[in-house]
């Protein structure tokens, strides 16, 4: 687990304000029509215009600037000629470095006309992002937050995805420690004042269970249900945390 340094503070904010700025430009161009693939050409042009790179671009071998999710698609959704429909539900999770400072952000964003259930889905996930921030304080534990999101979540109604966490993040993209999406009060890492995370609800309209396909990315829910992803980067703080990506 590594604290941040007031330089390093300095440097992840930079780079926070690049993954927001991209995903306001993905959620001005999602529209009816668009492929997932012009989507993320959008990502990386507004990424790579503020001096930043994509740093989702080459990791493991991943083709693209973003992932982008679909419907039952949970995370890591590869980017291709497929096209979004009025009434879908889109995911995009975007990772960009800066002057050696990673930052992390996702959202689900509605398409045209999507039912009441699926509108439900997305609010919940940022809610549950927020019900997680109420206990991102130093002096706490990881599963403090952990606690907090699965209770929100499934007091709503809805499944926690467990095959997936958030995590440190700082000059790796990912950092120790893992930010599980449910857990115990008082227990996982200790959170101290400096300590950067990515906090990352995903949530479903069904079971939490869920499996990757043959592309070894693609990752959806195994009973067909809609998935929303809500994730920001986060710098624990003695008091209220600071969100480097709203």
């Amino acid at each position: 687990m590594i604290v941040k340094t007031d330089s390093d503070r300095e440097g992840m904010r930079a780079a926070g304000k690049v993954v927001k700025a991209a995903l306001d430009a993905a959620e001005r161009f999602i529209k009816a029509g668009v492929t997932t693939l012009e989507i993320d050409a959008v990502v990386e042009e507004t990424i790579r215009s503020m001096g930043a790179t994509p740093s989702s671009k080459g990791f493991h071998g991943y083709p693209n600037a973003s992932c982008i999710s679909v419907n039952d698609v949970v995370v890591h959704g590869i980017p291709s000629l497929q096209v979004v429909k009025d009434g879908d539900i889109v995911s995009v999770d975007i990772t960009a470095l800066l002057n050696g400072y990673q930052s992390d952000a996702a959202r689900t964003f509605a398409v045209g006309n999507v039912s009441e259930q699926d509108a439900a889905l997305i609010a919940a996930a940022k809610a549950a992002f927020f019900a997680g921030m109420e206990y991102a304080k130093a002096g706490g534990h990881v599963g403090d937050i952990s606690y907090a999101v699965q209770l929100y979540t499934e007091l709503h109604g809805y499944g926690v995805v467990r095959a997936l966490t958030g995590h440190g993040i700082g000059h790796k993209m990912h950092e120790p420690p893992e930010v599980p999406n449910f857990g115990k009060r008082g227990t996982g890492a200790p959170l101290r004042s400096g300590l950067c995370i990515a906090v990352e609800p995903m949530i479903t309209a069904g079971s939490w269970r869920v499996y990757c396909e043959r592309d070894g990315w693609t990752v959806r829910t195994s009973d067909k249900s809609k998935a929303a992803h809500y994730e920001n980067t986060v710098i624990i703080t003695d008091g209220e945390p600071e969100i480097l990506t709203l």
